[in-house]
């Protein structure tokens, strides 16, 4: 299934895209999808529906989060070998963690706001991992069983505050609007290999990521059980998997930045695509 929600903020619906495309309503259903729908038994129910028989949307409009009640939005750092040497950083011996502040969290189509007075914006393609059922401790032989779905996060990133301003990465990773997610979570069922997915992304209609995930230094099943070493995973939280090489960053012979009035397309096979314009800095933006 591909599940999402469409809406204005506050007032989002629950829906799916049936075979054809077409979003098909839920809320007669269920009044929305959270996290407690991502369960095994939950998405069972929901795959026994009938589709055909679910109002078609004709007009969904905006397109918002597919799942709500996201409790941890947490990232993994350098996880592809030719992002890190691009970035001048060692390949690490175990997955670097961090973690994105849910408030950075929107819709795939939404506008992405500068922070006041930055200069160095990047933009990251990354595969998320959506999780269902309670992990503490998995095994890595078990640990696709508690992954409930997979979706496309862009892991938007100041890199002067990431990386020029002291501390951990976290400052310039959780920037309001740095979290688009969706336009779906696509389950897990439907992902046959999640380290096989072709994944892209353009800016201005120039393609700066053309990636896989074939080239994961960490793969699914070790980050979701190793994460669960560390951290207690909940149904609804999310992992950010990395990103391939062709970050702004890493441009040669000079970094490219994001600006206002910048176009980002960016997509996983099988999982959709997101659009986003880049605006300067207006709280009105992110707030309504």
């Amino acid at each position: 299934m591909k599940l999402l929600r469409h809406g204005a903020k506050g007032a989002e619906k629950p829906a799916l895209i049936d075979a054809q495309g077409r979003v098909r309503d839920l809320s007669k259903v269920l009044p929305d999808i959270t996290a407690a729908v991502l369960s095994p038994h939950s998405l069972q129910r929901l795959r026994d529906i009938k589709v055909d028989t679910l109002p078609i949307v004709e007009q969904p409009g905006r397109t918002a989060p597919p799942w709500s009640g996201l409790n941890k939005f947490i990232c993994v750092g350098l996880n592809y070998a030719d992002h890190a040497a691009e970035s001048g950083m060692a390949v690490p011996a175990e997955p670097v963690l961090f973690t994105k502040a849910i408030s950075a969290l929107i819709g795939c189509n939404d506008a992405v706001v500068l922070p006041q007075n930055s200069v160095k914006s990047d933009w990251e393609v990354e595969l998320g991992v959506v999780i269902g059922s309670k992990a503490r401790y998995v095994s890595e032989a078990d640990a696709l069983k508690y992954v409930a779905g997979y979706c496309v996060v862009n892991d938007l990133s100041e890199r002067e505050y990431q990386l020029e301003r002291g501390g951990t990465w976290d400052k310039g990773k959780g920037c309001d609007t740095f979290g688009p997610v969706g336009p779906w979570m696509v389950t897990a069922d439907e992902v046959r290999d999640p380290q096989a997915l072709s994944m892209w992304l353009d800016v201005n209609g120039v393609r700066m990521q053309n990636g896989s995930t074939r080239t994961m230094v960490f793969g699914v099943a070790q980050l979701v059980s190793y994460i669960s070493r560390f951290i207690t995973l909940l149904p609804g939280d999310l992992i950010s998997t990395g990103t391939p090489p062709g970050v702004g960053m890493g441009k040669k012979p000079a970094p490219i930045f994001l600006k206002p009035g910048d176009e980002m397309r960016l997509g996983i096979e099988g999982l959709g695509e997101q659009h986003q314009r880049v605006h300067a800095w207006d709280p009105a933006l992110i707030d309504n």
